[in-house]
Protein backbone atom coordinates (compact mmCIF):
# COMPACT_ATOMS: atom_id res chain seq x y z
CA UNK A 1 0.00 0.00 0.00
CA UNK A 2 1.23 3.32 -0.78
CA UNK A 3 1.18 6.32 1.63
CA UNK A 4 -2.21 7.65 0.37
CA UNK A 5 -2.63 11.50 1.93
CA UNK A 6 -5.92 11.11 3.50
CA UNK A 7 -4.57 8.85 6.02
CA UNK A 8 -1.60 11.18 6.97
CA UNK A 9 -2.14 13.72 9.84
CA UNK A 10 0.07 16.96 9.68
CA UNK A 11 3.42 16.22 11.10
CA UNK A 12 3.04 19.06 13.71
CA UNK A 13 4.82 18.52 16.87
CA UNK A 14 1.92 18.28 19.42
CA UNK A 15 3.21 20.63 21.97
CA UNK A 16 1.93 23.95 21.68
CA UNK A 17 5.06 26.03 22.21
CA UNK A 18 6.71 24.02 19.04
CA UNK A 19 4.91 24.80 16.53
CA UNK A 20 5.88 26.61 13.54
CA UNK A 21 4.89 30.14 14.37
CA UNK A 22 6.35 29.61 18.20
CA UNK A 23 9.74 28.58 16.44
CA UNK A 24 10.01 31.66 14.12
CA UNK A 25 9.41 34.23 16.73
CA UNK A 26 11.64 32.54 18.65
CA UNK A 27 14.25 31.05 16.98
CA UNK A 28 16.76 33.41 18.14
CA UNK A 29 16.55 32.19 22.06
CA UNK A 30 15.94 28.75 21.45
CA UNK A 31 18.40 25.89 21.49
CA UNK A 32 21.38 26.44 19.09
CA UNK A 33 23.93 28.33 21.36
CA UNK A 34 23.13 25.85 23.86
CA UNK A 35 23.43 22.69 22.28
CA UNK A 36 27.12 23.69 20.44
CA UNK A 37 28.52 24.96 24.46
CA UNK A 38 26.97 21.62 25.44
CA UNK A 39 28.38 18.77 22.64
CA UNK A 40 32.14 17.76 23.09
CA UNK A 41 34.02 14.70 22.99
CA UNK A 42 36.47 13.12 26.09
CA UNK A 43 35.55 10.12 27.86
CA UNK A 44 34.12 8.94 30.73
CA UNK A 45 36.44 10.24 33.01
CA UNK A 46 34.89 11.18 36.63
CA UNK A 47 32.05 12.54 35.34
CA UNK A 48 30.90 9.71 34.14
CA UNK A 49 32.14 7.40 37.01
CA UNK A 50 28.85 7.09 38.86
CA UNK A 51 26.39 6.57 36.17
CA UNK A 52 28.69 3.63 34.96
CA UNK A 53 29.05 2.23 38.31
CA UNK A 54 25.46 2.12 38.43
CA UNK A 55 24.94 0.78 34.89
CA UNK A 56 27.31 -1.97 35.63
CA UNK A 57 25.29 -2.94 38.94
CA UNK A 58 22.43 -3.74 36.48
CA UNK A 59 21.34 -6.77 35.04
CA UNK A 60 23.44 -6.48 31.14
CA UNK A 61 21.54 -8.62 28.27
CA UNK A 62 24.63 -7.35 25.99
CA UNK A 63 27.29 -9.27 28.66
CA UNK A 64 25.54 -12.33 29.80
CA UNK A 65 23.82 -12.95 26.46
CA UNK A 66 19.64 -12.88 25.80
CA UNK A 67 17.38 -15.69 27.22
CA UNK A 68 15.38 -17.91 24.93
CA UNK A 69 12.21 -16.14 23.44
CA UNK A 70 13.01 -12.87 25.23
CA UNK A 71 12.09 -10.51 22.60
CA UNK A 72 8.74 -12.72 21.70
CA UNK A 73 5.13 -11.81 22.75
CA UNK A 74 5.30 -14.92 25.48
CA UNK A 75 5.35 -15.73 29.10
CA UNK A 76 9.63 -15.84 28.45
CA UNK A 77 9.56 -12.35 26.29
CA UNK A 78 10.66 -9.10 28.31
CA UNK A 79 8.10 -7.22 30.49
CA UNK A 80 7.25 -3.65 28.97
CA UNK A 81 5.30 -2.88 32.01
CA UNK A 82 8.10 -2.58 34.08
CA UNK A 83 9.71 -0.04 31.38
CA UNK A 84 6.07 1.59 31.41
CA UNK A 85 6.32 1.87 34.87
CA UNK A 86 9.99 3.77 34.98
CA UNK A 87 8.92 6.51 32.67
CA UNK A 88 5.82 6.93 34.47
CA UNK A 89 8.27 7.94 36.95
CA UNK A 90 9.92 10.20 35.38
CA UNK A 91 7.02 11.59 33.74
CA UNK A 92 6.41 9.89 30.32
CA UNK A 93 9.75 12.01 29.12
CA UNK A 94 8.85 9.87 25.60
CA UNK A 95 5.67 11.85 25.07
CA UNK A 96 6.74 14.96 24.54
CA UNK A 97 8.66 14.53 21.04
CA UNK A 98 7.99 12.82 17.72
CA UNK A 99 10.00 9.73 17.21
CA UNK A 100 11.20 7.82 14.17
CA UNK A 101 11.41 3.92 15.76
CA UNK A 102 13.54 1.35 13.06
CA UNK A 103 14.03 -2.13 14.20
CA UNK A 104 15.46 -4.50 11.66
CA UNK A 105 18.18 -7.50 11.82
CA UNK A 106 21.01 -5.57 9.95
CA UNK A 107 21.37 -1.81 8.82
CA UNK A 108 19.58 0.06 11.78
CA UNK A 109 22.59 2.06 12.75
CA UNK A 110 23.61 2.95 9.52
CA UNK A 111 19.60 4.18 8.61
CA UNK A 112 19.29 6.15 11.71
CA UNK A 113 22.59 8.16 11.28
CA UNK A 114 21.32 8.62 7.37
CA UNK A 115 18.23 10.13 8.35
CA UNK A 116 19.28 11.86 11.53
CA UNK A 117 22.00 13.54 9.57
CA UNK A 118 19.38 14.27 7.11
CA UNK A 119 17.18 16.15 9.65
CA UNK A 120 19.97 17.91 11.24
CA UNK A 121 21.16 19.77 7.57
CA UNK A 122 17.38 20.88 7.56
CA UNK A 123 17.77 22.68 10.60
CA UNK A 124 16.19 20.40 13.42
CA UNK A 125 17.58 19.46 16.50
CA UNK A 126 17.57 15.52 16.36
CA UNK A 127 18.35 12.95 18.98
CA UNK A 128 19.47 10.21 18.09
CA UNK A 129 19.40 6.79 20.78
CA UNK A 130 21.09 3.33 18.77
CA UNK A 131 23.49 0.50 20.40
CA UNK A 132 25.90 -0.88 21.01
CA UNK A 133 28.42 1.81 21.10
CA UNK A 134 32.46 1.91 19.58
CA UNK A 135 34.12 3.72 22.59
CA UNK A 136 31.82 5.34 25.13
CA UNK A 137 28.57 4.70 26.21
CA UNK A 138 27.83 8.42 25.27
CA UNK A 139 27.76 7.69 21.31
CA UNK A 140 24.38 5.80 22.21
CA UNK A 141 23.04 9.01 23.08
CA UNK A 142 23.80 12.05 20.14
CA UNK A 143 22.41 15.57 19.54
CA UNK A 144 23.15 18.54 18.19
CA UNK A 145 23.38 19.70 14.93
CA UNK A 146 26.67 17.34 14.50
CA UNK A 147 25.34 14.74 16.31
CA UNK A 148 28.24 14.35 18.35
CA UNK A 149 27.76 11.97 21.29
CA UNK A 150 26.33 13.81 24.51
CA UNK A 151 28.77 15.34 27.11
CA UNK A 152 29.99 13.35 29.84
CA UNK A 153 29.11 16.06 32.29
CA UNK A 154 25.40 16.61 30.67
CA UNK A 155 24.19 13.31 30.91
CA UNK A 156 25.99 13.04 34.72
CA UNK A 157 23.64 16.23 35.52
CA UNK A 158 20.62 14.68 33.96
CA UNK A 159 21.27 11.31 35.46
CA UNK A 160 21.57 13.13 38.83
CA UNK A 161 18.24 14.64 38.37
CA UNK A 162 16.17 11.33 37.70
CA UNK A 163 18.48 9.66 39.93
CA UNK A 164 16.22 9.00 43.22
CA UNK A 165 13.13 7.88 40.78
CA UNK A 166 15.45 5.06 39.31
CA UNK A 167 16.26 3.70 42.26
CA UNK A 168 12.56 3.59 43.39
CA UNK A 169 11.72 1.79 39.82
CA UNK A 170 14.64 -0.52 41.11
CA UNK A 171 13.78 -1.31 44.38
CA UNK A 172 10.23 -1.70 43.55
CA UNK A 173 10.81 -4.08 40.14
CA UNK A 174 13.14 -6.23 42.64
CA UNK A 175 16.20 -5.75 40.50
CA UNK A 176 14.74 -6.46 37.47
CA UNK A 177 15.29 -3.62 35.71
CA UNK A 178 18.24 -3.94 32.87
CA UNK A 179 21.41 -1.81 32.01
CA UNK A 180 19.47 -1.20 28.88
CA UNK A 181 15.76 -0.40 30.15
CA UNK A 182 17.26 2.03 32.47
CA UNK A 183 19.68 3.71 29.91
CA UNK A 184 16.97 3.63 27.56
CA UNK A 185 14.82 5.39 29.89
CA UNK A 186 17.75 7.88 30.69
CA UNK A 187 17.90 8.77 26.78
CA UNK A 188 13.99 9.56 26.48
CA UNK A 189 14.62 11.89 29.54
CA UNK A 190 17.78 13.81 27.66
CA UNK A 191 15.49 14.38 24.44
CA UNK A 192 12.77 15.60 26.62
CA UNK A 193 15.49 17.84 28.62
CA UNK A 194 16.81 19.62 25.48
CA UNK A 195 13.15 19.91 23.35
CA UNK A 196 14.69 17.96 20.42
CA UNK A 197 12.19 18.72 17.59
CA UNK A 198 12.72 14.67 16.70
CA UNK A 199 13.88 11.74 17.75
CA UNK A 200 15.77 8.93 16.14
CA UNK A 201 15.18 5.51 18.39
CA UNK A 202 16.93 2.31 17.61
CA UNK A 203 15.23 -0.85 19.18
CA UNK A 204 18.02 -3.02 20.62
CA UNK A 205 16.34 -6.58 20.73
CA UNK A 206 13.22 -6.99 17.96
CA UNK A 207 11.01 -4.45 18.16
CA UNK A 208 7.28 -6.25 20.27
CA UNK A 209 9.12 -6.63 23.44
CA UNK A 210 11.91 -4.27 22.86
CA UNK A 211 12.22 -1.27 25.65
CA UNK A 212 12.23 0.92 23.34
CA UNK A 213 8.99 -0.49 21.88
CA UNK A 214 6.93 2.34 24.49
CA UNK A 215 6.90 4.81 21.76
CA UNK A 216 2.87 5.28 21.01
CA UNK A 217 0.99 6.17 17.57
CA UNK A 218 0.20 9.10 18.64
CA UNK A 219 4.20 9.85 19.11
CA UNK A 220 5.65 7.94 16.55
CA UNK A 221 6.27 9.48 13.45
CA UNK A 222 6.98 6.42 11.28
CA UNK A 223 7.93 3.05 11.70
CA UNK A 224 10.71 1.26 9.79
CA UNK A 225 11.92 -2.15 9.23
CA UNK A 226 15.70 -2.57 7.84
CA UNK A 227 15.88 -6.45 7.14
CA UNK A 228 14.86 -9.79 8.76
CA UNK A 229 18.10 -11.97 9.19
CA UNK A 230 18.76 -15.22 11.90
CA UNK A 231 20.56 -13.29 14.50
CA UNK A 232 19.16 -13.59 17.70
CA UNK A 233 17.60 -16.40 16.22
CA UNK A 234 16.48 -18.43 19.82
CA UNK A 235 15.87 -15.02 21.15
CA UNK A 236 13.34 -13.88 19.09
CA UNK A 237 11.02 -17.42 18.77
CA UNK A 238 13.33 -19.69 16.19
CA UNK A 239 12.23 -19.00 13.09
CA UNK A 240 12.63 -15.63 10.57
CA UNK A 241 8.76 -15.77 10.71
CA UNK A 242 9.19 -15.21 14.53
CA UNK A 243 11.79 -12.58 13.82
CA UNK A 244 9.28 -11.12 10.93
CA UNK A 245 6.80 -11.11 14.11
CA UNK A 246 8.75 -9.17 16.63
CA UNK A 247 10.24 -6.36 14.63
CA UNK A 248 6.83 -5.67 13.49
CA UNK A 249 5.82 -5.02 16.76
CA UNK A 250 6.74 -1.22 16.16
CA UNK A 251 3.92 -0.29 13.80
CA UNK A 252 1.54 1.36 15.18
CA UNK A 253 -2.15 2.26 13.85
CA UNK A 254 -2.39 4.88 11.36
CA UNK A 255 1.11 5.42 11.52
CA UNK A 256 3.29 4.97 8.01
CA UNK A 257 6.40 1.79 7.85
CA UNK A 258 9.20 1.97 5.52
CA UNK A 259 10.30 -1.74 5.13
CA UNK A 260 13.43 -2.60 3.38
CA UNK A 261 15.23 -5.79 2.44
CA UNK A 262 15.36 -7.90 -0.01
CA UNK A 263 12.51 -9.82 2.39
CA UNK A 264 11.31 -13.50 1.96
CA UNK A 265 7.61 -13.43 0.58
CA UNK A 266 6.26 -14.72 3.50
CA UNK A 267 8.43 -12.12 6.05
CA UNK A 268 7.25 -9.60 3.96
CA UNK A 269 3.84 -10.71 4.17
CA UNK A 270 3.38 -11.06 8.07
CA UNK A 271 5.08 -7.13 8.16
CA UNK A 272 2.35 -6.06 5.62
CA UNK A 273 -0.47 -7.71 7.83
CA UNK A 274 0.87 -6.72 10.75
CA UNK A 275 0.97 -3.08 8.86
CA UNK A 276 -2.83 -3.91 7.43
CA UNK A 277 -4.62 -4.47 10.59
CA UNK A 278 -3.52 -1.77 11.96
CA UNK A 279 -4.28 0.71 9.25
CA UNK A 280 -0.22 1.67 8.47
CA UNK A 281 0.30 3.10 4.95
CA UNK A 282 3.28 0.68 3.84
CA UNK A 283 6.55 2.00 1.77
CA UNK A 284 8.85 -0.87 0.07
CA UNK A 285 12.23 0.56 -1.21
CA UNK A 286 11.62 -2.25 -3.98
CA UNK A 287 8.57 0.00 -4.93
CA UNK A 288 8.83 -0.30 -8.90
CA UNK A 289 9.20 3.43 -8.95
CA UNK A 290 12.11 3.90 -7.00
CA UNK A 291 15.62 3.05 -8.69
CA UNK A 292 19.12 3.01 -7.30
CA UNK A 293 22.62 2.39 -8.71
CA UNK A 294 26.18 1.87 -7.60
CA UNK A 295 28.01 3.55 -10.24
CA UNK A 296 31.93 3.42 -9.00
CA UNK A 297 34.45 3.66 -6.10
CA UNK A 298 36.41 6.56 -6.56
CA UNK A 299 39.53 7.67 -3.98
CA UNK A 300 39.16 11.25 -2.57
CA UNK A 301 41.39 12.86 0.41
CA UNK A 302 42.57 9.40 0.68
CA UNK A 303 39.03 8.01 1.91
CA UNK A 304 37.13 5.90 -0.49
CA UNK A 305 33.48 7.03 -1.90
CA UNK A 306 30.82 5.50 -4.00
CA UNK A 307 29.20 7.27 -6.72
CA UNK A 308 25.64 6.60 -6.74
CA UNK A 309 22.36 7.64 -8.13
CA UNK A 310 19.00 7.62 -6.14
CA UNK A 311 15.41 8.02 -7.89
CA UNK A 312 12.08 8.16 -6.76
CA UNK A 313 9.23 8.99 -8.32
CA UNK A 314 6.24 8.31 -6.61
CA UNK A 315 2.66 9.40 -6.97
CA UNK A 316 1.75 12.04 -3.76
CA UNK A 317 5.24 12.17 -2.69
CA UNK A 318 8.14 14.27 -3.27
CA UNK A 319 9.69 13.20 -6.72
CA UNK A 320 13.75 13.04 -5.53
CA UNK A 321 15.94 12.26 -8.17
CA UNK A 322 20.35 12.19 -6.90
CA UNK A 323 22.35 11.94 -9.44
CA UNK A 324 26.18 11.11 -8.74
CA UNK A 325 25.98 10.83 -4.93
CA UNK A 326 28.91 10.62 -3.14
CA UNK A 327 28.58 8.15 -0.11
CA UNK A 328 31.18 7.66 2.43
CA UNK A 329 29.11 4.69 3.72
CA UNK A 330 30.62 1.65 1.31
CA UNK A 331 28.91 -0.85 0.14
CA UNK A 332 25.61 -2.08 -1.92
CA UNK A 333 23.84 -2.97 1.87
CA UNK A 334 24.76 0.75 2.46
CA UNK A 335 23.32 2.43 -0.61
CA UNK A 336 19.95 0.27 0.19
CA UNK A 337 20.27 1.73 3.88
CA UNK A 338 20.92 5.41 2.26
CA UNK A 339 17.29 4.45 0.40
CA UNK A 340 15.34 3.56 3.36
CA UNK A 341 16.77 7.17 4.75
CA UNK A 342 15.47 8.89 1.87
CA UNK A 343 12.32 6.71 1.77
CA UNK A 344 11.54 7.62 5.13
CA UNK A 345 12.27 11.65 4.40
CA UNK A 346 9.83 11.37 1.87
CA UNK A 347 7.14 9.72 4.32
CA UNK A 348 8.15 12.88 6.75
CA UNK A 349 7.83 15.16 3.71
CA UNK A 350 4.20 14.06 3.59
CA UNK A 351 3.49 14.95 7.15
CA UNK A 352 4.01 18.22 6.76
CA UNK A 353 7.79 18.30 7.77
CA UNK A 354 10.08 20.36 6.08
CA UNK A 355 12.68 18.31 4.29
CA UNK A 356 14.52 19.35 0.98
CA UNK A 357 16.42 17.68 -1.30
CA UNK A 358 19.83 19.38 -0.93
CA UNK A 359 19.50 18.29 2.99
CA UNK A 360 19.02 14.79 1.50
CA UNK A 361 21.91 14.95 -0.30
CA UNK A 362 23.85 16.83 2.00
CA UNK A 363 22.56 14.31 5.17
CA UNK A 364 23.80 11.26 3.05
CA UNK A 365 26.71 12.34 2.07
CA UNK A 366 27.93 13.47 4.83
CA UNK A 367 27.12 10.36 7.29
CA UNK A 368 30.32 8.47 8.08
CA UNK A 369 29.70 5.39 11.26
CA UNK A 370 32.88 4.93 13.27
CA UNK A 371 34.11 1.10 12.98
CA UNK A 372 31.73 0.47 10.56
CA UNK A 373 33.30 0.21 6.67
CA UNK A 374 36.13 2.68 7.84
CA UNK A 375 39.13 3.13 5.80
CA UNK A 376 41.98 4.88 8.26
CA UNK A 377 43.87 7.96 7.00
CA UNK A 378 47.68 7.23 6.47
CA UNK A 379 48.43 9.46 10.06
CA UNK A 380 45.82 6.88 11.85
CA UNK A 381 48.17 3.60 10.59
CA UNK A 382 51.06 5.29 11.67
CA UNK A 383 49.76 5.85 14.84
CA UNK A 384 49.83 2.25 15.33
CA UNK A 385 52.89 1.82 13.82
CA UNK A 386 51.84 0.56 9.80
CA UNK A 387 53.01 3.03 7.23
CA UNK A 388 52.92 0.89 4.04
CA UNK A 389 49.49 -0.66 4.26
CA UNK A 390 45.86 0.66 3.95
CA UNK A 391 43.73 -0.59 6.99
CA UNK A 392 40.09 -1.58 7.06
CA UNK A 393 38.15 -1.86 10.31
CA UNK A 394 34.39 -2.79 10.23
CA UNK A 395 32.17 -4.67 12.62
CA UNK A 396 30.84 -6.90 10.31
CA UNK A 397 29.70 -10.36 12.61
CA UNK A 398 27.22 -11.92 10.23
CA UNK A 399 26.66 -13.92 6.99
CA UNK A 400 24.61 -10.56 5.55
CA UNK A 401 27.16 -8.09 6.43
CA UNK A 402 30.25 -10.46 5.56
CA UNK A 403 29.26 -10.14 2.25
CA UNK A 404 28.96 -6.27 1.99
CA UNK A 405 32.14 -6.22 3.77
CA UNK A 406 33.56 -8.63 0.58
CA UNK A 407 32.32 -6.81 -1.77
CA UNK A 408 33.42 -3.22 -0.61
CA UNK A 409 37.01 -5.20 -0.63
CA UNK A 410 37.02 -6.78 -3.93
CA UNK A 411 35.76 -2.97 -5.44
CA UNK A 412 37.99 -0.80 -4.03
CA UNK A 413 41.52 -3.14 -3.20
CA UNK A 414 41.15 -5.43 -6.28
CA UNK A 415 44.10 -7.93 -6.13
CA UNK A 416 46.49 -6.33 -3.61
CA UNK A 417 47.75 -8.44 -0.94
CA UNK A 418 44.85 -9.31 1.98
CA UNK A 419 45.24 -10.46 5.72
CA UNK A 420 42.17 -10.55 8.28
CA UNK A 421 42.80 -9.86 11.72
CA UNK A 422 39.30 -11.56 12.83
CA UNK A 423 38.16 -12.01 16.55
CA UNK A 424 34.27 -13.10 17.62
CA UNK A 425 31.69 -13.09 20.04
CA UNK A 426 30.97 -17.40 20.84
CA UNK A 427 27.35 -16.78 19.74
CA UNK A 428 27.73 -15.73 16.27
CA UNK A 429 27.78 -18.04 13.23
CA UNK A 430 31.49 -18.31 13.03
CA UNK A 431 31.10 -21.13 10.07
CA UNK A 432 28.55 -19.02 7.84
CA UNK A 433 30.44 -15.51 8.32
CA UNK A 434 34.10 -17.64 7.52
CA UNK A 435 32.52 -18.74 4.33
CA UNK A 436 31.08 -16.23 3.17
CA UNK A 437 34.89 -13.95 3.47
CA UNK A 438 36.48 -16.37 2.04
CA UNK A 439 34.55 -16.74 -1.24
CA UNK A 440 35.03 -13.73 -2.87
CA UNK A 441 38.28 -12.11 -2.56
CA UNK A 442 40.14 -14.89 -1.23
CA UNK A 443 42.50 -13.45 1.28
CA UNK A 444 46.00 -14.25 1.38
CA UNK A 445 46.52 -14.47 5.20
CA UNK A 446 44.02 -14.36 7.82
CA UNK A 447 45.10 -13.89 11.76
CA UNK A 448 42.44 -15.27 14.34
CA UNK A 449 42.39 -13.58 18.02
CA UNK A 450 40.32 -12.69 21.07
CA UNK A 451 39.42 -9.88 22.44
CA UNK A 452 36.85 -8.81 25.93
CA UNK A 453 33.21 -8.90 24.85
CA UNK A 454 31.31 -6.51 26.62
CA UNK A 455 33.68 -7.01 29.47
CA UNK A 456 34.33 -10.31 29.65
CA UNK A 457 36.60 -13.12 27.75
CA UNK A 458 33.25 -15.38 28.60
CA UNK A 459 30.98 -14.11 25.06
CA UNK A 460 34.48 -14.68 23.36
CA UNK A 461 35.49 -17.65 20.81
CA UNK A 462 38.76 -18.77 22.06
CA UNK A 463 40.96 -17.93 18.92
CA UNK A 464 42.10 -21.54 17.98
CA UNK A 465 38.94 -22.86 18.16
CA UNK A 466 37.77 -19.84 15.81
CA UNK A 467 40.70 -21.05 13.35
CA UNK A 468 39.65 -24.67 13.53
CA UNK A 469 36.12 -23.36 11.95
CA UNK A 470 38.47 -21.00 9.18
CA UNK A 471 39.91 -24.00 8.22
CA UNK A 472 36.95 -25.63 7.95
CA UNK A 473 35.21 -23.43 6.13
CA UNK A 474 38.53 -23.03 3.53
CA UNK A 475 38.42 -26.78 2.59
CA UNK A 476 34.59 -27.09 1.58
CA UNK A 477 35.52 -24.70 -0.77
CA UNK A 478 38.37 -26.04 -1.78
CA UNK A 479 41.09 -23.51 -0.52
CA UNK A 480 44.60 -25.13 -0.11
CA UNK A 481 45.56 -24.02 3.69
CA UNK A 482 48.50 -23.86 5.54
CA UNK A 483 48.34 -23.57 9.71
CA UNK A 484 51.13 -21.75 11.04
CA UNK A 485 50.00 -22.10 14.77
CA UNK A 486 50.28 -19.96 17.57
CA UNK A 487 52.77 -17.38 16.11
CA UNK A 488 53.85 -14.18 17.96
CA UNK A 489 55.14 -10.85 16.65
CA UNK A 490 58.85 -11.99 16.22
CA UNK A 491 57.86 -14.17 13.71
CA UNK A 492 60.16 -13.57 10.14
CA UNK A 493 59.18 -15.95 7.45
CA UNK A 494 56.47 -17.33 6.23
CA UNK A 495 56.45 -20.78 4.08
CA UNK A 496 54.78 -22.00 1.58
CA UNK A 497 53.35 -18.95 -0.45
CA UNK A 498 50.97 -20.84 -2.77
CA UNK A 499 48.44 -21.47 0.19
CA UNK A 500 46.14 -19.41 2.30
CA UNK A 501 47.95 -18.99 5.61
CA UNK A 502 46.23 -19.32 9.17
CA UNK A 503 47.96 -17.81 11.96
CA UNK A 504 46.98 -17.32 15.92
CA UNK A 505 48.02 -14.58 17.59
CA UNK A 506 46.09 -13.33 20.79
CA UNK A 507 48.16 -11.92 23.63
CA UNK A 508 50.40 -9.35 21.84
CA UNK A 509 48.68 -5.57 22.39
CA UNK A 510 46.26 -4.83 19.80
CA UNK A 511 48.30 -2.54 17.20
CA UNK A 512 51.18 -5.51 17.24
CA UNK A 513 48.35 -7.82 16.18
CA UNK A 514 47.87 -5.40 13.14
CA UNK A 515 51.57 -5.16 12.48
CA UNK A 516 52.22 -9.03 12.26
CA UNK A 517 49.46 -9.14 10.15
CA UNK A 518 51.03 -6.59 7.65
CA UNK A 519 54.32 -8.72 8.03
CA UNK A 520 52.83 -11.59 7.50
CA UNK A 521 51.29 -10.23 3.79
CA UNK A 522 54.56 -8.58 3.27
CA UNK A 523 57.24 -11.29 3.71
CA UNK A 524 54.69 -13.70 1.94
CA UNK A 525 54.03 -12.20 -1.09
CA UNK A 526 57.33 -10.04 -1.29
CA UNK A 527 55.30 -7.27 -3.97
CA UNK A 528 55.66 -4.13 -3.93
CA UNK A 529 52.43 -2.59 -3.45
CA UNK A 530 50.63 -1.79 -0.10
CA UNK A 531 48.22 -4.32 1.18
CA UNK A 532 45.43 -4.08 2.99
CA UNK A 533 44.56 -5.31 6.63
CA UNK A 534 40.81 -5.43 7.35
CA UNK A 535 40.23 -5.99 11.58
CA UNK A 536 36.49 -7.25 11.24
CA UNK A 537 34.39 -9.80 13.48
CA UNK A 538 33.38 -7.74 16.06
CA UNK A 539 32.79 -4.36 16.95
CA UNK A 540 34.71 -5.00 20.76
CA UNK A 541 37.90 -5.67 18.51
CA UNK A 542 37.03 -2.56 16.63
CA UNK A 543 37.09 -0.80 19.70
CA UNK A 544 39.65 -2.32 21.49
CA UNK A 545 42.18 -1.31 17.90
CA UNK A 546 40.60 2.57 17.72
CA UNK A 547 40.88 2.88 21.34
CA UNK A 548 45.19 3.41 20.84
CA UNK A 549 44.42 5.75 18.03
Amino acid sequence: MLYPPNLLRPFYLHSPFRSTRYRALFAPLRLPRLFSAMVGGGDHGAEMAELVEYLEGLKNYERIGVPRGAGTESDDGFDLGRMRRLLSRLGDPHTRFKSIHIAGTKGKGSVAAFISNILRKEGYQVGTYTSPHIMTIRERISIGKEGKPIPADLLSNLFQQVKGKIDDSVASENGALSHFEVFTALAFHVFSHLMVDIAVIEAGLGGARDATNVIRSSELALSIITSIGKEHLEALGGSLQSIAMAKSGIIKEDRPVVIGGPLEPDVEGIIRERARLLHSPVLSTFHPCISSSLKQYRIEYEIPVQICDIHMEIKNHMEIDLRDLKLQMLGSHQLRNAVMATCAALCLHNQGLTVSKESIRAGLEQTRLQGRMQFLMKREASAIGVDNISLLIDGAHTEASAKGLSEVIEAVHQDRPLALVVAMASDKDHFSFAKQLLSARKPDVVLLTEVNIAGGKSRAISAVDLKEIWIKAAQDIGIDVFDLGVISPELEEVPDRSRLVFAVCSNAPIKDRIALASKLIQVREKRDEPGLVCVTGSLHLVSSLLSVL
